[in-house]
């Protein structure tokens, strides 16, 4: 903004004083719109926008403070650099003034010295606040455009998970992403007529840099790269999966897994963790009525070591079982007092649920939600939920 295009608005009802300030401040190649009246020159600002408002104090009808908290009150001369010109000099007096909105005050008898400098004073903060108004509306926009590319992102995440699966297995899901683009990703689908394979990964932190490499991996897995011998074991799967992505080599983003492959025919789960929660197995027991297992291989998360050995366990399904399988962001949930809910939380829900015939999943999450101060899950939150009948 150049000096000759900066507007001026001058309001007094003192004739004299507006042209000496008038004809001072034109010298300097500004452009005074002057005013007679409060009323006026809220007319005038309205019109013209001012960089800077000088206004007399005592004036009738309408002061000076009275005409300031009007301008201030209005989003479009929110901005204006309001100076009050005054002969009070008490400390009460500006206070006043400030607490009204008031951004600077000019003394009466005016010194012209003074006029200018503090003109200029203004003009420089006047110029601030609208280059950070004009940064904040950038900054507004490219916001929107972010969220707009991350709302895409997680839209295609979603997309390509898995559907629902029924038949001799029924599988079901809930997927929740969090506010943050983040790094879980799940599949299941048959290998070949006898086995099915579940697996669900979680990669390190939030946002593209989680949701890009869990992608890699879920379209590798999905595409059945590796060798067929290796997708039927799950410690093999691990141990590939731990070669070709190191940490090092991956912008330091490591991720955990389970991975798990259920036979039909034998009713056996083979699964290996890679520092993943365990899934949870729920089978009817004669003794007590349901029994819960915890289904994990102790290990490191995959990325984090190059000479990690992964291993994997077998387990018998009885009949009618049913197996969860989750992120940790299901359970890692702050309570009322603070503290975490915990697995220990989540295995007692699933397994009161399950107890009573309550396990809908949607009921399952609303009672997880419930233990939270918070409607939303700070982690991208999955559970999936497999019946081995």
């Amino acid at each position: 903004m150049s000096d000759s295009k900066v507007k001026i608005l001058v309001i007094d009802d003192d004739r004299v004083i507006q042209l000496i300030i008038k004809g001072t401040l034109e010298e300097q190649g500004y452009e005074v719109i002057l005013a007679a009246s409060g009323i006026q020159g809220l007319e005038k600002a309205h019109k013209y926008h001012p960089a800077i408002i000088i206004c007399d104090w005592q004036m009738d009808e309408m002061d000076g403070l009275e005409v300031c908290r009007e301008i201030k009150s209005q989003p479009l001369l929110a901005t204006t650099f309001f100076i009050l010109l005054t002969s009070r000099t008490s400390v009460e007096d500006r206070v006043e003034g400030l607490d009204t909105g008031a951004d600077d005050f000019l003394s009466k008898p005016i010194e012209m010295s003074e006029l200018k400098a503090r003109v200029r004073a203004g003009l420089r903060l006047y110029q601030a606040n609208r280059e950070l108004q004009r940064l904040a509306k950038d900054l507004k926009v490219q916001k929107q455009l972010l969220e707009i590319e991350l709302k895409e992102a997680a839209d295609y995440v979603t997309s390509i998970l898995p559907a629902p699966m029924s038949g001799a297995v029924t599988i079901d899901y809930r997927f929740l992403p969090s506010r943050q683009l983040g790094g879980d990703c799940f599949d299941y689908y048959w290998l070949d007529d006898e086995n099915l394979v579940i697996y669900l990964l979680d990669v390190s932190g939030h946002g593209l840099a989680a949701a890009l490499p869990s992608i890699s991996i879920h379209n590798l897995l999905r595409s059945r790269s590796l060798p067929q011998a290796k997708l039927h074991h799950p410690s093999e799967v691990l141990q590939y999966l731990n070669e070709v992505f190191q940490m090092d080599k991956h912008n330091a983003q490591y991720f955990t897994i389970w991975y798990g492959v259920f036979n039909r025919s034998s009713h056996q789960l083979t699964y290996a963790s890679a520092g993943h929660p365990p899934a949870l197995l729920f089978s009817p027991s004669e003794q007590s009525g349901l029994e819960v297992k915890q289904l994990c291989t102790p290990s490191l998360p995959i990325g984090a070591f190059t000479q990690t050995e992964y291993h994997h366990a077998v387990c018998d399904i009885p009949a009618s079982s049913k197996l969860y399988v989750f992120s940790d962001g299901i359970y890692e949930v702050e309570i009322s007092d603070g503290s975490m809910w915990g697995l220990r939380g989540l295995v007692n829900l699933l397994h009161l649920c399950n107890d009573s015939s309550e396990s809908d999943l949607d009921l399952i999450l609303t009672k997880i939600k419930m233990q939270s101060n918070s409607p939303n899950f700070t982690d991208d939150c999955s559970l999936i939920e497999i019946n081995l009948s």
